[in-house]
């Protein structure tokens, strides 16, 4: 069988940035064929912003996509800012994008921090998701962060959790996102930089099953790792502003949304546990755990699935 691939590259018919108050305003494209299936895009993080290749997981002659940076990361401004800066913000600005795009639904696609988002936003607003596509789940409960930033995936990549520990010392290492936390937002830049590139390079170098400089190359660089490290730990410290299991609780919400969940069974920053428990609170989405897979959404059998599912509700699959 061969595996799907991306669609050609792509550039947006239109693009701009829009107020969403707090002193926030966002940057947003729409690629594709104006007035087709519509969908929005949500990228991972929270802080990691969108990239061109995004654009690529929709038949362009099927789809009208919306793609936008969340608050304070890639092309929105203030960049890097903590302030108004919430899941529920976020939520907020995506029914804002909807009433800008002038539809009624749109399917909803997110992977990773994406997912979590995508799954936020269809519990709040279900009237208003056609289908649902998500990636590489996160539900953001303690378990969870606790496995990626205090004891578990360190146990699978000590070299690289050597380099993690290296900016903390040992009497505050208890606590690690707090630790961080402190000195993402401290008041001296160089300090804030050494963090954000080792918080960054964790996260970059931890999602494929193989090294890929392509994958975690952009995660070392000051511009993306400062915006980055500072929006996720700042999300993550605050448990995403949900109670500990929230979304997997209220799965039921779902109910009525056609829905694909993708998941690779090696993801070492979320484990599979998580999307195996969405599965069975929301049986009716189609479920796949990818073989020889980790995190990324550019692992290939990851992305054969999520052209699958972008093809299959545009009606071609």
């Amino acid at each position: 069988m061969t595996l799907r691939t991306l669609y050609p590259e792509i550039e947006p018919y239109a693009s701009g940035h829009l107020d969403v108050g707090d002193g926030h305003s966002i940057y947003w494209e729409r690629v594709g064929t104006p007035g087709a299936k519509p969908a929005v895009f949500l990228h991972g993080g929270p802080g990691g912003g969108f990239s061109p290749s995004h654009r690529r997981l929709f038949d362009p002659a099927r789809y009208d996509v919306v793609l936008f940076d969340q608050r304070g990361c890639g092309k929105s401004v203030p960049n890097a800012d903590l302030n108004a800066n919430t899941t529920w913000h976020l939520v907020a600005d995506i029914e804002r994008l909807r009433e800008m795009a002038g539809v009624e639904k749109w399917l909803v696609f997110g992977g990773s921090w994406g997912s979590t988002l995508a799954l936020a936003y269809a519990e709040t607003h279900p009237g208003r998701v056609s289908e649902l596509v998500v990636r590489g789940i996160y539900t953001l409960t303690k378990a969870e962060l606790d496995w990626y930033y205090q004891f578990g995936v360190s146990e699978m990549f000590p070299d690289k959790w050597e380099r993690f520990l290296a900016p903390i010392p040992p009497e505050e290492r208890h606590e690690m996102m707090l630790a961080y936390h402190r000195r993402l937002t401290h008041e001296d830049k160089q300090v804030r930089m050494t963090a954000a590139r080792a918080w960054s390079l964790w996260e970059g170098e931890t999602i494929t099953l193989l090294p890929e400089i392509s994958t975690s190359g952009p995660f070392g660089g000051d511009a993306f790792a400062h915006a980055f490290a500072r929006i996720e730990n700042h999300f993550f410290v605050n448990a995403g502003w949900m109670e500990d299991g929230q979304l997997l609780r209220d799965a039921h919400k779902l109910t009525g949304i056609p829905g694909v969940i993708v998941h690779g069974r090696y993801d070492m920053p979320c484990p599979a546990k998580y999307a195996w428990q969405l599965h069975k609170n929301w049986p009716e989405a189609e479920f796949y755990l990818v073989e020889g897979a980790g995190h990324a959404y550019s692992e290939p059998g990851i992305l054969d699935r999520l052209l699958y599912a972008t093809d299959k509700f545009a009606g071609k699959a």
